[in-house]
């Protein structure tokens, strides 16, 4: 591995500029410009978000860069590793959420990040996490096989267990245990990858970084102008409920973000901006609405 300064430095360098271009590419998809939004943390680091909201194609949309550091990683980020808890650390990382008006464009998340610690006399320790994951509200195995595609694209130059065993890991990962429901139709989800050199393992999460766009944006660019109707809408915001309960109870980003003193705005941006709950509500038989959950809502192999 280079120094421990100049790989921070390098993936910094490719984070910033992954959500410049991100960014770019949405905006012209919406017509709209993102809002940006630099903060500071106290503790150390800092961060920048563009916001969408109301734009022409999302409800909401948030894409993050931050860059936070610490003096004593607390233990509960130091689960898998219990000895490196105390240790100074960073973290880095590009997030994204996006919310489309249209309930026939699915909610997709992404993200890719870079954590260290050091300790005097020790060597460094380093990892990438990341990945990208789709949620429709109505679906299309059109969009759930080229998002996968893409997914297993980004992969296989670093070896073809990855895509399989990513898969497996997201479907895992993003599951409603409370509910015994998948949260969508899944992608790639990976934490705590250091089984390849630094460079690979850096290359590799260049691959899925880059990947995002060509991944998204056909779906979105063929879903984004369907028609729709209030009981499309109703749906949809019953639906991404879900994606709230997930995110507030389960999710690791968020629940680090917020133990490690993390600025609340930026971490909660991935909420949608219109949601409902039902008590116990069932889809009507031979719907639209009740084929997703038969259908797409199940662990698949959709390559």
């Amino acid at each position: 591995m280079t120094s421990s300064a100049n790989a921070s430095s390098s993936v910094k360098a490719y984070l910033q500029d992954l959500q410049n271009r991100i960014v770019a590419a949405l905006e012209q998809a919406d017509g709209k410009p993102f809002l940006s939004d630099s903060w500071q943390r106290p503790e150390g680091g800092g961060g920048t978000s563009r916001i969408i909201e109301e734009g022409n194609v999302f409800e909401r949309g948030g894409v993050g860069f931050s860059h936070v550091m610490g003096k004593n990683l607390p233990p509960s980020a130091a689960a898998n590793r219990p000895h490196i808890a105390g240790r100074e650390w960073e973290a880095m990382g590009v997030s994204l959420v996006l919310h489309p008006r249209n309930p026939y464009a699915p909610t997709v998340h992404m993200n890719v990040r870079f954590f260290s610690t050091r300790a005097e006399n020790e060597e460094p320790v380093w990892w990438f996490g990341g990945g990208m994951d789709l949620t429709p509200y109505y679906g299309f195995e059109q969009d759930a096989v080229h998002f996968h595609r893409q997914c297993s694209d980004a992969l296989q130059p670093y070896g073809s267990d990855l895509y399989p065993r990513f898969k497996r890991w997201c479907d895992d990962y993003f599951y409603l245990k409370h509910r015994q429901e998948p949260r969508g139709v899944g992608g790639i989800f990976f934490d705590d990858f250091n089984a390849l050199p630094f460079e690979q393992s850096f290359a590799m999460q260049r691959s899925v970084g880059d990947h995002f766009i060509e991944a998204y944006l056909p779906i979105l660019l063929r879903r984004k102008d369907m028609d729709y109707g209030e009981r499309e809408r109703d749906f949809q915001a019953y639906r991404r409920g879900r994606y709230v309960e997930f995110n507030l109870v389960f999710d690791r980003g968020t629940l680090f973000g917020l133990q490690s003193g993390g600025r609340t705005e930026s971490i909660l941006m991935s909420m949608p901006p219109v949601v409902k709950w039902r008590y116990n509500w069932q889809p009507e038989a031979g719907s639209e609405e009740a084929r997703l959950y038969s259908d797409f809502l199940v662990h698949k192999e959709w390559l």
